[in-house]
Parts: C-alpha cells; structure tokens; sequence
C-alpha cells in the first residue's frame, strides 16, 4: 500500500510539473569554487519566484519521493565521495506533512544555495557537467523540472594565479584613477593655473595652422606625462618592487616622509617656498626656444620644474602611497595617471580654444586652494609619523590621539574656508562662495564623523589609515569582546588550558575582537599541538593599510570570529616589528644578510616558504608545520569567501587526522 501511495504521489508531482514547467518559477545559477588543493565546491544557486518554494535536496529517507536532486555525468563519478553530503545555506522552513502525521518537508523560500563537494586535486582540471532535477511546491501545486549545466573547473595554480592577477589590476588602476584626479586637483594650483591660458595661446598663435597648433600641444601634454612616467619606470627597473616596498614600510622611511610632508604643509601654509634650483629652469628654458618638437619638450620640463613648489608635495605623497601596495607598476601608473590629469587641459583647451573664455581669471582663490592641501598635507604627515609610533611602540599616537589631531585640523580647514581663519598672504574674504561653503561643509562633516573614534567608534571606511583599536586605552567597541575568545588561556578551566598562553611580545602586540594570537611560530606550533587545531598564520605589519582594513571589514564578522576563534590556533607575524631577536636566534638569510628582529625574521619566513612579501597574507599549516593548502590567501574583502576558505582548511585538516 505504501509503495502504490508513493507512485500515486510521484505520477500527481508530474502532471502537476509538466504544467507549471512553462512558467519557469526557479532560476538557477551554476558556479565551481576551489576551496583547498583538493576540493571543488559545485555550487547551484537557486532563486524562486514569490509564493514558490523548493525542497531540500536531503530526503527522509530513502523513499522519500519530496526531493530535489543533482546527478552528475558519469566522467565526474570518479570525484565523488560516499561519505560527502551537500551543504545548503538558506531560509529552511519545516512543513507538516498531512499524509505522514509526525513528520514535515524540508523546503527553501526566496532563494537557496547549494553545494556539492568534488574531490579533485590542485594540479588537475576538469569540465563538470550533470543536471539538477528540482522539485517546488506553489500552493498545492507541485511543480518540477531540470536543468542541466557544464562547468570548467580550473586547477588550484591557475585560480591563485588569476586572483591576485584580478587584485593587482585592481590595485594599479585604482592608484591610477587616484593620481588622475590628483592631477587635476594640481592644475588649479597657483603654479600651474595661471600658465594653461598663455601656453595654449602660444601653441595656437605660433602655429601655421590650427592642426599644427593642436599637435603641438598634445605633443607638449604627452612630454608632461613622460617627464613623470619615465623616471619613476626607470627607479622601479633599477631597484625592483621589493626595494620600494622595504622603503614604504621601513621605519627610517617613514620617518622620513614624515619630515617631507611637514615641510611640504609648512611650505603651503605660506612660511617659504620650496624650489628646485633655478639654473634648471634657465637652462630648460634656454633649450625651449630653439623651436621644434624638442623645444616644446624642454617647454614642459619647465613648467614642471617652474610648478615643483605646488606639484612636489602632491607627487610625493602619492608615490608614497603607492609604494605602499606591494604591487610593482603601482608607482609607475601612479606617476602616469598624475602625468594624465596635469596634461589633459593643455590638449582639451588646444581643440576648444574658446572654453578659455570661461575660466576663471587668478586671484587670490588659487592661495586658498593651496594652503587647503598644506591642511591634507599635515593630515597625511601624521599618518606616516603614527606607522613609525607602531613600529617602536612609543604609544605617542595612539588611535585617539591621532584622532584628536585629526579632528582639529579638518576644523580648522573648515574654518579656513569660511575666511574666519586668514593667512598673512591671504585676500580679504568679502563673501563666501557657494563652492567655498560646499568644501567647508564636507571639512566639517568629517571632523565630525571621525570624532565619536575617540570613544571608539569603528570608523570602518578609515581603518586603513588610523592606528588600530587595540592603541586606544577606552573603547567601547571592544568592551563586548572583553573575556570572549580567551580559549586558549591557561586556567580557563576547560579542557583547551592545556595550550600555554602567549608570552612572547603578547605585552606589545594586540589582535583585535577577543581574539587569542601567538606572535611566533614556536608558540603558535606547540598551541596547535595540545589543541589539535590548525595554524591560522597571519602575516601582518604595523604598516599595513590592508590588513586593517581585513580586520574591520572581515575578521568582524560574526561567522568569521567564530571560526577563528573555534577551529583554529592564530599565529600574527608582524614583518615591520621591531623588537630584535636574541642573539642565539639571530641568523643570515640565503642572501646573507643578517636578520636582526623579529619583523626581519617573519618576512624572511613569509619570502622563503611561500614566495610571497605582501601583507595581508592567510596560510594554514597542519601540526607537522606544512601547509593545507597553496592558495596564497591576500586582502579580499568578500566575507562569504572568506569563510568557504576557513572551511575548506579545517575540512582539510580534519581529512588528514582520519587518515
């Protein structure tokens, strides 16, 4: 009776299919996802339309006619595992079922995703192709169909390759756009604006024709672009990424640009004038008016030398941001994009002559302009001074400190562009121009946003540029994570306190949200040991815009912190830190050099083990110290990810103990 009672069922869910199958009430999305060096995720993403719901593809049991189902093509049987089951993540509603008292359907409303684990391993690819057969309920219609799929799934080299390729590029242009619009912010300078209506008079008025004209002055832009580019390709090529990247995160170097932005914002303020020497521009000069296409190259070596007062500050900050990035062209197209933006309204004013009619004539709101970046200037001083502070742990900017300053200069601005704040070369203000009121607006609102930071608000959008939560001595943020996460602490009663607790620089080094980190390997390994949990390593600095940014963005996620602190042991190598190693454990690298600090060491273990000296870096090592997967793991604000990518370690590490 039971059996003729499910084929009744089967043949009503068919009829009642083949109606609904022309309404196509479910759309379905295919995807593969390598997680680890040997499991693919076939992931099916499904979404109903409303009032529709689909049922689980996990039956009741093994008659159970209620259910969804994917089957693959025999080609991929070879990758499945008996013992894997698919994980659904969705709304999942339980509903009575009338003819079985006592029991009740698995089913998914609005939209579902599914995923089915493959095994295959990361040197291998494969074309994945099945069909999913779902089953939905609309009412007491039980509409059903298929939908089959094909999908490349690329090895786990190709996939890491191709990621960081998608960061880098996204990286580069970012640093270019940025420099782009830096260098049109630099042509309303006083050293630049005044001279956009005379060079372009020039070019049209000494030209035969107006086509030679607007040649010569996309020839004169062009010379702009690479009087910037070339020099800064040719430092790269000589010194290679990896030497701009030991400067922008070294402690004599950001000391250094510390020193240059004071003196830039001291210089914008009105107090001198910084300029190259003036043979330079003599002779530059001297050379331009031979004529020809190397006459007007020598024109725009002398524009650039002849603005260096408004334009250097403007250059050095962005190279040194830049360089920051770990990402070698970052310098380069950073240099191309201001080089872009500074050339781009001698060439637009040479096709449209007569758009020189509308610009506004030089006076006094070009000072302004300048002394409002000696305000950003100053602003961006302290934060290189603050990367210094966090290196030797002087604690002098700490995150409210630095806050404060922050708040009072951005005040300030705003007070400046109200005229209630003058200059001795400043014009009288008679009035305030709407443009002035709009900027003054904005100055204020951020002084105002960043200042509920001082009793420790996240501030998510700045995290890359503030010093980190843990140097604030009040924080009412992390209040709600004090005495959460301490698992690992020796005494807490349970059966994990037979981890030792951090003791190396745990008096000096902080992660944030509660969590525990051991900030040497040694540590790190013995903890993972008396745990049997796997190394989370996480390569850091004091320095590192990025892996802030992971922290606000990511790590305080409250599947993210779970899992952090439940399935793994966390290991933070800061590279920058500078607290030198004993002499008994202070050695020479492959290229001899001698690794003096504990920084010198994590970086030279990050470069040497994994081929890799950018920071965020995410490795996971097993309890032999090897690593579970080869995915190098970098910044990546995507949180869903994220987490498949702790899963699929601990699903590694937790295969490998079976074994």
């Amino acid at each position: 009776m039971k059996k003729f009672t499910t084929t009744i069922l089967s043949l009503l869910i068919l009829a009642t299919g083949i109606i609904a199958q022309e309404k196509q009430p479910v759309q379905f999305a295919f995807n593969a996802v390598r997680v680890n060096d040997s499991i693919v995720h076939i992931s099916v993403k499904a979404t109903m339309e409303k009032g529709m719901q689909l049922f689980s593809v996990k039956p009741r049991n093994a008659e159970d006619p209620f259910v969804s189902s994917l089957a693959f093509d025999s080609t991929v049987q070879p990758l499945l595992r008996a013992a894997d089951t698919a994980i659904e993540k969705g709304s999942l509603l339980q509903v009575p079922d009338p003819a079985s008292p006592g029991t009740s359907y698995s089913l998914y409303a609005d939209s579902v995703e599914i995923q089915f684990p493959l095994h295959l391993a990361a040197t291998d690819s494969a074309v994945v192709k099945g069909k999913f057969t779902w089953l939905g309920k609309q009412n007491d219609a039980y509409p059903s169909g298929e939908a089959a799929f094909s999908i490349q799934v690329k090895a786990a080299e190709q996939v890491v390759a191709a990621d960081g390729g998608d960061v880098a590029d996204k990286t580069i242009w970012q640093i270019f756009l940025l420099c782009f619009i830096a260098g049109l912010l630099a042509v309303i300078t006083p050293c630049v604006f005044p001279l956009i209506p005379v060079t372009v008079s020039f070019f049209l008025k000494k030209s035969k024709t107006r086509v030679e004209g607007i040649r010569n002055a996309v020839w004169y832009s062009l010379s702009i672009i690479l009087i910037y580019t070339v020099p800064t390709f040719v430092l790269v090529l000589l010194f290679g990424d990896d030497v701009l990247y030991q400067i922008s995160t070294s402690a004599v170097a950001n000391i250094l640009f510390f020193v240059i932005f004071l003196l830039f914002a001291i210089s914008f303020f009105g107090a001198f004038e910084l300029q190259l020497p003036s043979s330079w521009a003599n002779k530059a000069d001297q050379r331009a008016g031979k004529g020809g296409l190397m006459g007007i190259f020598f024109m725009a070596l002398t524009l650039v030398i002849v603005s260096f007062s408004c334009t250097g500050p403007i250059v050095g900050t962005l190279l040194g941001q830049a360089s920051t990035g770990g990402v070698s062209l970052a310098p380069v197209m950073g240099m191309l994009g201001f080089g872009a933006g500074l050339a781009l309204p001698f060439s637009l004013f040479a096709f449209f002559p007569s758009m020189l009619q509308s610009l506004p004539k030089s006076g006094g709101w070009l000072n302004s302009v300048k002394v409002s970046f000696g305000f950003i200037e100053l602003a961006l001083a302290l934060k290189f001074l603050s990367n210094v502070d966090l290196i030797y742990h002087w604690r002098l900017l700490d995150r409210d400190v630095f806050l404060v300053l922050w708040v009072v200069i951005f005040f300030l601005l705003g007070l400046y562009l109200l005229g209630k704040l003058k200059f001795s070369h400043d014009s009288d203000l008679a009035y305030v121009s709407v443009p002035r009121l709009f900027f003054a607006i904005l100055s204020f609102s951020f002084a105002v946003y960043i200042f509920p930071g001082l009793w420790g608000a996240p501030l998510r959008h700045l995290s890359g540029f503030i010093p980190p939560d843990g140097t604030q001595d009040f924080n009412l943020d992390e209040l709600k994570y004090q005495g959460v996460g301490n698992e690992h602490a020796a005494g807490s009663g349970t059966t994990v306190s037979l981890a030792q607790p951090p003791k190396r620089l745990a008096e000096k080094l902080h992660v944030p949200y509660g969590l525990v980190a051991y900030f040497t390997l040694e540590e790190g390994m013995a903890a993972a040991r008396a745990l049997n949990k796997p190394i989370m390593l996480d390569f850091t600095g004091h320095s590192c815009a990025n892996c802030r940014k992971m922290e606000k963005e990511v790590w305080k996620d409250p599947e993210v912190l779970k899992r952090m602190r439940n399935n793994f042991v966390l290991v933070s190598l800061y590279v920058d830190e500078s607290t030198e190693l004993p002499l008994s454990e202070q050695y020479k690298n492959k290229d001899g050099d001698l690794m003096v600090t504990e920084g010198d060491r994590n970086l030279d273990y990050e470069i040497t083990q994994f081929g890799f000296n950018a920071q965020p870096l995410y490795m996971f090592l097993d309890l032999n110290g090897k690593p579970l997967s080869s995915i190098k793991y970098g910044y990546d604000p995507d949180i869903a990810r994220f987490i498949a990518h702790l899963d699929a370690a601990k699903a590694a590490f937790d295969q490998q103990n079976k074994q």
